[in-house]
C-alpha cells in the first residue's frame, strides 16, 4: 500500500481490453482507495496514452516489443513523468515491484500466463480475468499463492458469483464448503437458437456478436463455440478444488444468474446481477468489504422470466472436450487451450469455417501426445510445441495460403 496516500497501488495488465476498461471505471468511482500504478496494452497504443493522461501512473508497458517506440513516441507529447517500458521483461517489473498491492491480471490468452505467475511468485493480490493461466497451471499456480502468500480472486462472472455464494467461514474448496454441485451458467451466445445447418456459413462478424457482454474477439469467439464455457470448468476445477462430476454447465440466456453453487444439505445459492464485468471487479478490488458502485441494480420484473436448460453437446461439441482434456490431465489441458487459441485465430482470418474449429481441436487432443510438464518453463515449452502442431494440422487440410496465421 502507498504508505503516503493511505491508497492501494494497482497493476492493470491488458488495460485496454473490456476488463481493464471495467477496472478503469471502477477505479474511477473509488479515487480515495486506489492509485493506477501500471498499464499495459499490446497494440492499442493510442488509448493506453488516453488512459496514462487520466489515470497517470508511474509505468507504461507495451507487451509487444515492436510497439515501444510508438508509445514511447506519442507519450511524450502528452504526458512527461511516466516510465515506459516494454516485453515480459517490463511485464514482469510492474508486477512485482514491492509497491504494488493489486494485479488485475485481464491480458488474453496464454500470453497472460508469465505475468500471472510472476504476480503470484512476488506475493500480490492478483485478480484473475483470463481463464487460461489457470486452464495451463492452476494447480501450480494454487500451490504457488499457498507459498508465498500470494491471494488469487476470480473476476470472471461466473467464478466470482462461486466465489461469492461461499462461506467465509472455512477455505473455499469442495471438500470445505460442503458443496454439491457447481453450476456455471452460460448465456449460449449468439448461435443458441441457430439451425445447425446453417453453422458452416457463420461468419466472424456473426459470431464476435454477443447478446449480452461486451468482449474481445477470441473471447467472442469462445463463447460463441461455448468453449469459454469449457474453460471455465476447468478453472472452476482448480480454484475450488472440486471434482469434475460436481461442475455442471447450465444455459441460462438472461445472464442475471451469473452461477449457483448446490450445497448437500439442499439448498442452492446463486449470485444474479446485471450483465456488468464492473459488479464482479468491483466485489474483488473491495474484497471482503462492499462499496457503493455507480451500477444499476436488477429490477424485480429481471427476474420474471428467468430461463434455464441443459446444453446441446452437439450444438456446443467444445464443452464435452473440455470435460475430456480435464479429465486426462495438465498436458491434455494446455493443448486444449493452445489448439483453440490457434484454430480461433484461423477463424478470424476466414481461413477455417465455425463449423471446424472443433474438430480440428478434437484432433489435437486426439493426435497429439506428450508428458505432464511440472514447471511453468515446460509449460509454455508445451504451449508453443501444440500451437506449431495444430498450425500444421491445419495447413495440411486445407490448400489455403497461411502465411499470416
Amino acid at each position: 500500500m502507498n504508505v503516503t496516500s493511505g491508497k492501494k497501488l494497482v497493476t492493470i495488465l491488458g488495460a485496454t481490453g473490456s476488463i481493464g476498461v471495467s477496472t478503469l471505471s471502477v477505479i474511477r468511482q473509488q479515487k480515495e482507495r486506489y492509485d493506477v500504478f501500471a498499464l499495459s496494452a499490446h497494440s492499442n497504443i493510442d488509448l493506453l496514452v488516453s488512459q496514462c493522461r487520466t489515470f497517470q501512473p508511474k509505468y507504461l508497458v507495451a507487451s509487444d516489443p515492436d510497439m515501444y517506440e510508438s508509445l514511447k513516441q506519442k507519450i511524450e507529447t502528452v504526458v512527461a513523468d511516466v516510465t515506459i517500458l516494454s516485453g515480459s521483461e517490463g511485464l514482469s517489473q510492474v508486477v512485482s515491484d514491492d509497491d504494488v498491492d493489486i494485479v488485475v491480471s485481464g491480458i488474453v490468452g496464454a500470453a497472460g500466463l508469465g505475468s500471472t505467475h510472476q504476480a503470484i511468485c512476488s506475493g500480490k493480490t492478483v485478480l484473475v480475468a483470463n481463464k487460461e493461466p489457470l486452464v495451463m497451471a492452476g494447480d501450480l499456480l494454487v500451490s504457488l499463492a499457498k507459498k508465498h502468500g500470494a491471494t488469487i480472486l476470480p473476476v470472471d462472472s461466473e467464478h466470482n458469483a462461486i466465489f461469492q455464494c461461499l462461506s467465509d467461514l472455512s477455505p473455499r474448496s469442495y471438500a470445505n464448503q460442503g458443496i454439491y454441485k457447481i453450476l456455471l451458467t452460460a448465456s449460449g451466445g449468439p448461435f443458441l437458437l441457430t439451425p445447425l445447418a446453417e453453422f458452416g456459413s457463420i461468419t466472424a462478424a456473426e459470431a464476435i456478436k454477443h447478446p449480452k457482454w461486451k468482449m474481445g474477439r477470441k473471447i467472442s469467439i469462445d463463447s460463441a463455440t461455448m468453449m469459454n464455457k469449457g474453460l471455465e470448468v476447468i478453472e472452476a476445477h482448480y480454484l475450488f478444488d472440486a471434482p469434475l462430476k460436481a461442475i455442471e454447465v447450465v444455459i441460462h440466456p438472461q445472464s442475471i444468474v451469473h452461477s449457483m453453487v448446490q450445497y448437500v444439505d439442499g439448498s442452492t445459492l446463486a449470485q444474479l446481477a446485471n450483465p456488468d464485468m464492473r459488479i464482479p471487479i468491483g466485489h474483488a478490488l473491495n474484497y471482503p468489504n462492499r462499496v457503493h458502485l455507480d451500477v444499476p441494480p436488477l429490477s424485480v420484473k429481471d427476474l420474471t422470466t428467468l430461463e434455464f436448460s441443459e446444453p446441446e453437446l452437439n450444438r456446443f461439441p467444445c464443452l464435452p472436450l473440455a470435460y475430456q482434456a480435464l479429465s486426462e490431465g495438465r498436458s491434455s489441458a494446455i493443448a486444449l487451450n493452445a489448439s483453440n487459441e490457434v484454430v480461433v485465430n484461423a477463424f478470424l482470418k476466414d481461413k477455417i469455417e465455425f463449423s471446424e474449429i472443433s474438430g480440428y481441436i478434437d484432433s489435437v487432443l486426439s493426435l497429439f501426445v506428450a508428458p505432464n510438464p511440472s514447471s511453468i518453463e515446460e509449460i509454455i515449452e508445451a504451449d508453443e510445441a501444440v500451437r506449431a502442431y495444430t498450425l500444421e494440422l491445419i495447413r495440411k487440410s486445407k490448400s489455403s495460403d497461411f502465411s499470416r496465421l
